[in-house]
């Protein structure tokens, strides 16, 4: 799966990372714990999250050209929500979450962070991401404003830092598929922000 690769923020500007081709095209297959082995080596031995991303960036799209099962590994979205999510890999006191998730179309997210290191590959249908940063006004520290948008198609990746704030909306007529990786979550540091109230609640 080709595609292009981004980095975002904590300013909301998105930039564009090349992958190194000697990264990707290594010996076939790239199974799941492969990837998971990997990912806890980089983890154990690079601390800054922007690094981390720069190198775990190129596994994941290793692990997608290899193991195409995960394109059609997810749940069906939820009527009510629009959304769903399919943990792949959950292991208690491991600070990482794999996931598929589902988006109907239409469907717009809140703003938020995740205040986690995270990498988003698109597998289906198109996505458009609105980022914001914060307006820095001392007396509403949560007062935020735009930066722009970048629209993600099948094989892009997104990489976002913890404080990278934004939002989503499945802007095609099928619904959004992606592969979704989290570093470890600080959720007193997560939230859901309202550009018009210029407020932020935990998320």
């Amino acid at each position: 799966m080709t595609g292009h690769n981004y980095w975002v923020g904590t300013g909301g500007q998105c930039v564009a990372w090349e992958d190194n081709p000697e990264n990707v095209a290594r010996t076939q297959p790239y199974r799941l714990y492969r990837f998971l082995s990997d990912l806890d080596d980089i983890l154990e031995q690079e601390l800054d999250d922007q690094r981390r991303l720069a190198l775990i960036c190129p596994l994941v799209r290793r692990l997608l050209n290899s193991s195409t099962w995960l394109l059609d590994h997810y749940l069906p979205p939820d009527p009510d929500t629009g959304w769903s999510v399919l943990m792949l890999y959950d292991e208690p006191d491991y600070p990482i979450t794999v996931q598929t998730v589902v988006w109907t179309p239409g469907s717009v997210s809140p703003i938020h962070n995740h205040a986690a290191w995270g990498i988003v590959a698109l597998l289906s249908g198109q996505e458009k991401n609105m980022f914001w940063q914060r307006s820095g006004v001392a007396d509403r520290p949560d007062c935020i404003e735009p930066v722009g948008d970048r629209t993600l198609s099948p094989g892009d990746i997104l990489c976002l830092m913890p404080d990278t704030i934004h939002h989503i909306e499945a802007c095609s007529d099928q619904p959004i598929i992606s592969f979704n990786l989290y570093g470890e979550t600080n959720y007193t540091q997560r939230f859901q922000f309202d550009p018009v109230q210029g407020t932020a609640q935990l998320f």
